[in-house]
């Protein structure tokens, strides 16, 4: 961890600025300043997202078959998501309101495949040097490597968990990263009999081992509820896509959110309909935006989505040990939401399950190896997609002309759909811990404890472009404020 410490430049307050920079073990560049008063009182916190990258804009004009393969080069650890999330959207625009069985199961599976692989890699190599070691440990050994020196068997798990994951993805995307396995209307390949033989092989040791990753966390969460059940909290709604009947649907479904305290705000919303119900808010100092829902506005409209929202969003779990272990977490909270950040790991375990079971019985059904790879029909110049990436939900809206390119695209993704939500608990953390306490870096490593607990994909997040205000200030050699500039 990079952290600094100087005199803030605020009128009228005599503040000092801490600068955590970059935040580590996360996906993308991102920083959090915190503003300090002369007793080391917390006056701000902010977590800024300092990378721009503009895919919403250079996808315009772009011929529509060339989308779900550019938007993956958004993020090397989520490309699948994105890749899914695009060709659902086309799908509409070229007629396959429904896609054949063989291209449904194939990309569930190769979606439970990133899930399985994405979720390994942020609890075993990002999170657990935290949760093992202690936040405030030698930040020497706080890392994957000082976890497989003293838990050898943990790091073992978590390393082939995640390498047969992306062996998922490789048999059906063609690549485990930026892979082509999913075009608009269907896919490009299916399973043979083989391959299929080969994944099966190992899916009951990843089901054995997923229990055993469950069990960890759970184990954390009761050994010190006083931290794992307050640590970062953020009350708020959460919401998440649910199948028909209410069970979770990390592929496909429809949107449902709940309050703080868990009561329905809405449920059964086709996702075409997204807009409707979100409105995305721009502030000057970050390139990712903060969505909230619309008809609660800015103030008591934002809120949470990923394991932590999904899992206690849904009615039950459609696999066996995921559902109990869904209920355990329930039965934990004594029905009421958790809100506690540390509460993400325990969720993100059991989906972690969920995707080990799923996958296991997809490959049992035989309509992974079948020959209907498109289907087609009335053409369309709207469509909406939208998946359970692992980070949360995710959102992707295009426009396509009658020369077949893009007019528009917006990208809702699961990182934006949480940033008030991390803000939030970044300022909570700070506050609990940093006030009135000297600065050290196992102190500021509690801030990024908190913002790691989301699992931020802070590339994907960075799309304001045409819309980010710019402000510039002009400033004498004594660094007095002459004069300042802003354009909206």
């Amino acid at each position: 961890m990079n952290f600094e410490l100087e005199t803030a430049s605020v009128p009228g307050e005599n503040l000092r600025r801490v600068a955590i920079d970059p935040v580590s073990r996360v996906e993308g560049h991102g920083k959090v300043t915190i503003l300090l008063d002369e007793n080391n009182k917390v006056h701000q916190v902010r977590l800024h997202i300092v990378e721009f990258r503009g895919f919403e804009r250079f996808i315009q004009g772009r011929p529509y078959w060339e989308v779900p393969v550019m938007v993956q080069r958004l993020c090397g650890i989520c490309p699948v998501s994105h890749h899914l999330a695009a060709s659902k959207a086309l799908d509409l625009i070229v007629g396959a309101s429904k896609v054949t069985p063989t291209a449904d199961k194939m990309r569930r599976l190769m979606h439970y495949g990133q899930i399985l692989q994405s979720h390994a890699l942020h609890f075993f190599h990002l999170s657990s040097p935290d949760l093992l070691f202690g936040f405030g440990s030698e930040v020497g050994r706080r890392n994957i490597v000082g976890v497989a020196q003293q838990y050898p068997d943990i790091a073992k798990k978590g390393i082939l968990l995640r390498k047969f994951g992306q062996e998922v993805i490789r048999l059906t995307a063609g690549k485990r990263v930026h892979g082509t396995g999913a075009v608009p209307g269907g896919v490009n390949r299916s399973l043979t009999a083989d391959e299929r033989k080969d994944l099966l092989k190992d899916a009951y040791q990843m089901i054995a081992w997923s229990r055993d990753a469950v069990r960890i966390i759970k184990e954390l969460h009761q050994q010190d509820p006083a931290l794992y059940d307050h640590f970062g909290t953020v009350r708020s709604s959460f919401m998440g896509l649910v199948a028909p009947d209410g069970s979770l649907d990390l592929y496909h479904g429809v949107l449902r959110a709940k309050d703080a305290d868990g009561r329905i705000l809405f449920d059964q919303v086709d996702y075409q309909t997204y807009d409707r119900l979100i409105t995305e808010e721009v502030k000057p100092w970050s390139y990712m935006k903060f969505p909230y829902f619309t008809s609660m506005g800015p103030e008591a409209g934002w809120y949470k989505v990923g394991p932590l929202a999904r899992v206690q969003n849904c009615d039950s779990i459609p696999t066996p040990f995921a559902e109990h272990e869904r209920r355990e977490l329930v039965a934990y909270a004594g029905g009421k939401p958790l809100h506690g950040s540390l509460a993400f790991h325990w969720a993100r375990m059991i989906e972690m399950l969920f995707a080990a079971e799923t996958i296991k019985d997809l490959l049992h059904d035989d309509d992974l190896s079948g020959t209907e790879l498109m289907a087609g029909g009335e053409r369309r110049r709207e469509g909406v997609g939208v998946i359970e990436a692992p980070r949360g939900t995710l959102f992707h809206h295009y426009q396509v002309g009658d020369d077949d390119l893009v007019t528009m695209a917006n990208l809702i993704v699961s990182t934006t759909n949480n940033n008030q939500a991390m803000n939030t608990a970044v300022r909570e953390v700070a506050k609990q811990y940093l006030d009135g306490q000297e600065i050290t870096e196992g102190l500021l490593n509690h801030i990024e404890v908190a913002i790691r607990a989301f699992d931020p994909c802070l590339s994907c997040a960075t799309h304001a472009l045409g819309k980010m205000p710019l402000e510039v200030t002009l400033v004498d050699a004594e660094g007095t404020e002459l004069d300042r500039k802003y354009k909206a």
